[in-house]
């Protein structure tokens, strides 16, 4: 069995503003084994990509402990935390935005290497980004290319490229293929599961599209504004959907198939403002199932067989679609 690489216990951050706090990560807790996958999935706004930014201490938590190989991040100084973003690299969602437009692609994929000081400018620094840009699909004459030339495909591979040239073991992968044509998403998704495979790389994968990542992650995390509401292997989340608001997204993915009926489940009611929330369910607005009690007390998340979810009345749920 494979040890944790990543371990996140209780983790806290709120933004103050003129009219509150914003609970964007609100006392969350997983973990991620080496060479593994864990889906992040959620609405915009439910504080995924807070969470992967937390991570790499991109933006300070404000409570908790991440552990990477067993050692506390956030007791690292400003220089230890330098060298450990070596082994922890971030993937972003635009492919064009988070490349510098003034930067060749050989620059931008080199750069890492210059910064961290494993290499020097000159023939070695050349062949080094010649090797990635290998490893991810480039073509070398693409090396004096600038990010306008490129198409979103491979301004997305430059990206890559330059996540990978420091040999990390954890990659954020925030919506890495959102922006991306159809045919496009699939190459770099069969891309970033073949590099998994060959380094054996470690993923966080947040993404709002379950019918992306039911394929791509061993486990899948759902998030709903700053809470996690359940937790499960791929498998299992997708056979045995616990949380109504799961159930929901589940619903909307879309079928190819005029004969298979589709049962969609419609939201409704107002979302919960992040800004100093009630001490209840966060969902109760929205859910069909919701009960009194919903709306006086926070459900703890309870685990059955490795599956966690909270709900208080999952198990009644799960009754009424097994029954259906």
């Amino acid at each position: 069995m494979s040890k944790n690489l990543i371990e996140v216990k209780n983790l806290i951050k709120h933004f103050p503003t003129p009219k509150g706090v914003v609970h964007a990560v609100d006392d969350i807790s997983f973990s991620i084994p080496e060479g593994k996958t864990l889906g992040v999935v959620g609405e915009s706004g439910c504080g995924k990509s807070t969470t992967g930014r937390l991570l790499l201490r991109l933006i300070e938590p404000d409570a908790g402990q991440i552990l990477f190989e067993g050692r506390d991040l956030l007791s690292y100084s400003y220089e230890e935390m330098r060298d450990a973003r070596r082994h922890m690299q971030l993937i972003f969602q635009d492919p064009y935005a988070s490349l510098n437009p003034r930067m060749t692609i050989g620059e931008t994929i080199g750069e890492p290497l210059l910064v961290h000081k494993l290499a020097k400018k000159g023939a070695s620094l050349t062949e080094q980004v010649y090797k990635i840009m290998d490893t991810v699909g480039l073509a070398r004459n693409l090396i004096n290319s600038y990010p306008h030339e490129l198409d979103g495909g491979r301004r997305q591979r430059v990206g890559i490229g330059r996540a990978l040239v420091l040999q990390p073991k954890f990659m954020i992968c925030d919506e890495p293929v959102s922006s991306l044509d159809v045919s496009i998403q699939a190459q770099v998704l069969n891309l970033m599961q073949d590099l998994q495979k060959e380094f054996d790389l470690t993923y966080l994968f947040i993404t709002h599209d379950l019918s992306i990542v039911k394929h791509f992650a061993d486990e899948i995390m759902v998030m709903y504004l700053g809470k996690v509401v359940e937790h499960a292997s791929s498998d299992a989340l997708f056979s045995n959907p616990q949380h109504p608001y799961t159930q929901a997204l589940l619903s909307a993915i879309a079928i190819p198939s005029l004969d298979q009926k589709h049962n969609r489940i419609k939201l409704r009611g107002e979302i919960t403002s992040p800004i100093d929330p009630e001490p209840y369910c966060r969902f109760a607005p929205r859910c069909m199932y919701a009960q009194e009690n919903c709306f006086k007390d926070y459900p703890e998340l309870q685990n059955t067989d490795n599956h966690t979810c909270a709900c208080f009345y999952k198990d009644k749920l799960m009754e009424s679609t097994i029954n259906k």
